[in-house]
Formats: C-alpha cells, structure tokens, sequence
C-alpha cells in the first residue's frame, strides 16, 4: 500500500504535464482546423480545401514562422497550463512549509488553512491535529513538571515540621536538658506523636502513587453500600462525641448494590467523614445516601467553614489545603481528598464538592449493579 502511494505521487506531476500537452495540441489542432475551414469558405482562392491549405502555407511563409517556434508556443503553453493544473497544489505546499517552520521555531498555536482538496488538504489537517496534540502534551508536561516542583516542595515542607520537632526533643533528651523524669516523658511524648505524623505522610504517598499509577489491584465483591456506609458512621461514634457533632444519616430504603472493593471504598469515605468534622464548624454533620438513574450517590454534608469557590477547583490536589486552615495542626498529610478521588476514579466514579455561606457538601456516584438487578427482575417475572 505505501509502494502504491509513493508510485502516484512520483507518477502524478508526469500525469499532468501530459494531461497539459494533450490539452494544449488538441487545442492548436481544433484551432488550425477552426481557420482552414474559415479561409475555405472566406479566402480569395476559391474555398476548396487545397486553396486553404495553400493559404495557411503563403501566411505561414510571409510571417517568418517555423516549426520549431511553433514548438515554442505549444511548450510555453503547456507550462501555463500546467501551473494552473498544480497551482493549489504548490500553493498549499508552500503554506504547509511555511506554518511548519514557525510551528518548528515553537509556534504551536499556528494552523495551517489550505484552500484545496485532496492529498494536500489531508496533510495539512494532520499536520493541525498533530500541533494540537502535541501543543496539548506539552500542556500536560509543563503541568507534570509543576506538580513534581510542588510535591518536592510540600513533602519536604511537611516532613521538616516533624522532623525538626522530632530531633529538638530528642537532641533535648540526648543532652539531659530536662528538669525531672516527667518532663522528660512529655518530650518522648511529643516526639513519639510527631513520628506518628511522619508514619501517616509516608504511607498516605505511598497509598496516593500506587492508586495513581493504576499499581493496585482491587478486590471487588458485591457491597450493599447502605450497610457499609452504617459500619463506617459507627467507628466514627467516638470522635462524633469528643468533636461533639451529631451525625444524621438519610439512606434510602434501595439497597445500593455496588460492585467494589470495600477496604479501598472504606478508607475514601473515612476521609470525607474525618474532612467534614475537622472543617466543619457546626453541630451536625449529615450522610445522604440514595440512587439517581444508574448510580448510588453519598453526600456528606458539613455546615459552616465555607471553602471559596476559587478554591474549590484544586481541592482534590496533593498537598492542597484551604489557606486558612493551612497552618491547623490536625496531624493530616494533605492528601486525604487526592486519594479519595483516585479511589472513586478507579471504581468508575465520579466526586464532586460544593459550598456555600452555610455548608459543604461532598458528592459521590458509584455505578449502580445494572446487569444483576435486571436478572433479579427477569426471574422475578418468570416466577410470577
């Protein structure tokens, strides 16, 4: 197939230039017929063919003409017609060089509009498809390149913090620079707790590069969401109490059949829960739970403690935190709601976050177990 391609390219300009000869000596033959039959019927030599021809050849030999400028003629002309032949053709050519050299020189924005069909059109089009494309991974590289400057900078950022707690209580305690043994428990302490801040930074990125990369493997069961999601709310009893924040729970009556794998889908919405009661500042925190069209939605709602709507956008970014409670000492690694979307992702969901003067809410659909609820409802009519 691409022998065949090069061999009508190579054959084509030869094709036209041929198609240009032909054109232009049957038009000199058609117009040498045109005027002998004129000078057969108009000529003074009596209008027979042979006084015509006679005619041509006395014109011919008064005017200096000869074979060989008529050979002239019929060239020069064949050229012409030949340009007009290929004109769109080196037209389009020169504009596809021409946008190529300042897409080249880093003009990715540059396209390329040709006024003609065929081979030429095609390959100025791929070559805007490819500029776009290309325009497009450069985009993203620059955003990679962004985000791997931003992440070395907020992990190095909240790994000092603890660590420089970490080796001041320490180099405290390998001085004995303490008064009694109870001060000397309270820097173990404290050092002890800043540990347990590193533990959860590490295991937090090494979750959030696995889960990225598509390196994990879910073991998906079949989950009855409702139930799942009462378990959840009943390990967080404690911390509802000592946060003093009542939780209410509105689920539907459907059973919310998911396919998934629960420890993954366990982690993404202890994260929402544990977000709504570290941010939220009023008394409730609610947990909707209801199926629209083919998914399972949740919505955990917090009150109060607004995120700005320029905010919203990056708030499922690494590291990314709500400058006002940046600098709140809540022991978090920053990455909660980014491994929270790529769990959601990864089962084929969708999370979204909204918020007002007076709440926010966080929104998350699961695909709904179509193919066995409509089993269930065609045995359901076959029994009946």
């Amino acid at each position: 197939m691409k022998n065949k391609k090069a061999l009508y390219y190579a054959v084509l300009p030869i094709a036209y230039f041929i198609l240009s000869l032909i054109c232009v000596s049957v038009t000199f033959v058609v117009l040498k017929i045109s005027l002998d039959i004129y000078y057969r019927y108009n000529s003074q030599y009596g209008g027979t063919l042979i006084d015509a021809i006679n005619f041509f050849m006395l014109f011919k030999a008064q005017s200096g003409l000869d074979r060989n400028l008529n050979y002239v003629i019929i060239a020069i002309c064949t050229f012409i017609v030949y340009y007009l032949f290929m004109r769109k053709t080196y037209v389009g050519l020169a504009k596809i060089v021409d946008a190529t050299n300042q897409m080249a020189a880093g003009d990715l924005d540059k396209t390329i509009d040709i006024d003609c069909k065929g081979d030429t059109k095609i390959l100025g089009d791929n070559i805007n498809i490819i500029s776009r494309l290309l325009k497009d991974v450069t985009v993203q590289e620059r955003k990679a390149q962004q985000t791997k400057a931003d992440l070395i900078t907020n992990v190095s950022h909240d790994l000092r913090t603890p660590l420089t707690s970490i080796k001041g209580y320490l180099g405290l305690i390998n001085e004995d620079n303490y008064r009694d043994e109870v001060q000397l428990r309270y820097y173990v302490d404290i050092a002890y707790e800043k540990s347990k801040e590193l533990e959860v930074l590490i295991n937090d990125l090494f979750e959030l590069t696995k889960v990225q990369n598509n390196s994990i493997i879910l073991d998906k069961m079949e989950i009855n969401l409702v139930e799942l999601l009462n378990q959840i709310i009943f390990q967080f009893g404690y911390q509802f109490e000592s946060e003093k924040i009542k939780e209410r729970s509105f689920f539907s009556e459907d059973k919310l059949i998911i396919s998934a794998d629960p420890n993954k889908l366990v982690r993404a919405f202890q994260n929402l829960i544990n977000n709504g009661i570290k941010y939220g500042t009023g008394e409730f925190l609610d947990i909707y739970a209801y199926k629209k069209n083919e998914y399972a939605v949740v919505d955990v709602i917090s009150y109060g403690n607004p995120i700005p709507s320029v905010e919203l956008p990056y708030i499922f970014d690494r590291f990314y935190r709500v400058e006002k409670s940046r600098n709140k000492n809540d022991g978090g690694s920053g990455l909660g709601l980014a491994i929270t979307k790529s769990i959601v992702t990864l089962h084929g969901g969708i999370i979204t976050a909204q918020s007002d003067g007076e709440k926010t809410i966080f929104k998350v659909m699961l695909p709904l177990l179509q193919d066995k609820i409509k089993i269930k409802k065609s045995n359901v009519e076959k029994e009946l």
